[in-house]
């Protein structure tokens, strides 16, 4: 039997633990992110334009929440009967596009049950929606912690409303996820609610600019508390003015956006990347064809930094 010297296995051991760190760091620079946008970006944009407009700049996906002002989608042309979502589909395939999010208007923190069950209806007609056209996500949200409302009875509401929606996708390929907003911002306050309703069908939209502008809590410090519920992203930029942000183009403004996408690359983050141009909410910043042309250029110029 031949022995290996101590000094040939160290040797060895070195070589392939070299190979293993070349091949990782190959596999890490090389792999190409999923890039989506939001036509919040474009609300005076028809369907056609906004899938022209994705495929020749290089975006895999598109996250809808309105199309020409329209915001609940059942009522959108493009979707309101059997044969219009037939339509749609097919171009979104002629175009080599998907689907990646439908962004609903579905609040949770309601109490009063005419308010709760108008949102929670809007919230299982998306999720419909999103079965019937082959979409993975359905956005719900929190708003505001109401001021007459103890935070722990909200956050109560907001779990019962996540589990009943996700129970309502209960058999289909739809997920809901519920975005970083308003009032509920904070990790710990998250952590509580996705804890608290361990559902399949559950997971979480990570706004990092959402977050930050509050909190300004490291984003890698919430990407470790919150990776195992994150299916999807919201990236955006801003600068703070009087203590409110100004949304910049992706690596203008102060938010740490590029911390929070070395987070998600290195932890295998294996969804959308999705520009949230708030267009819609904002009329002031940018027009879509200068925002959304940009973004698809800086993000991979700063992937290939890795």
């Amino acid at each position: 039997m031949t022995h290996t010297s101590r000094r040939a296995f160290l040797q060895n051991a070195s070589l392939l633990l070299a190979g293993a760190f070349a091949t990782y760091s190959f596999g890490f620079k090389s792999r190409k992110p999923l890039l989506a946008f939001s036509t919040l970006g474009c609300p005076d944009w028809t369907f056609p334009r906004i899938t022209d407009f994705a495929s020749k700049h290089g975006y895999q996906g598109l996250e809808v929440r309105g199309i020409l002002r329209e915001t609940d989608l059942t009522r959108s042309p493009i979707f309101s009967t059997s044969e219009s979502r037939k339509t749609t589909v097919k171009r979104m395939q002629d175009k080599e596009l998907h689907f990646v999010g439908l962004g609903s208007s579905a609040m949770l923190h309601h109490a009063a049950p005419a308010e709760r069950k108008k949102n929670l209806d809007e919230g299982k007609r998306f999720i419909d929606l999103a079965q019937e056209i082959d979409c993975p996500y359905v956005r719900v949200f929190p708003n505001n912690f109401p001021k007459d409302q103890e935070k722990e009875a909200t956050i109560g509401l907001i779990t019962q409303g996540m589990m009943e929606l996700a129970g309502h996708a209960n058999g289909s390929s739809v997920t809901v996820l519920m975005e970083t907003h308003g009032d509920l911002v904070r990790a710990d306050d998250l952590l509580t609610i996705m804890d608290a309703a361990p559902h399949k069908h559950a997971g979480l939209v990570w706004d990092i600019a959402n977050m930050w502008t509050i909190t300004r809590q490291s984003p890698s410090d919430v990407y470790n508390k919150l990776k195992k519920y994150i299916r999807h992203t919201h990236i955006k930029d801003a600068r703070i003015v009087a203590g409110k942000p100004e949304y910049t183009l992706l690596g203008q403004g102060e938010v740490p956006v590029f911390e929070a996408i070395r987070a998600l690359v290195k932890g295998n983050y294996a969804g959308y990347y999705s520009f949230e141009w708030e267009k819609l909410w904002h009329p002031e910043i940018a027009e879509p064809e200068t925002a959304l042309a940009h973004f698809p250029g800086a993000i991979h110029q700063y992937l290939k930094q890795l």
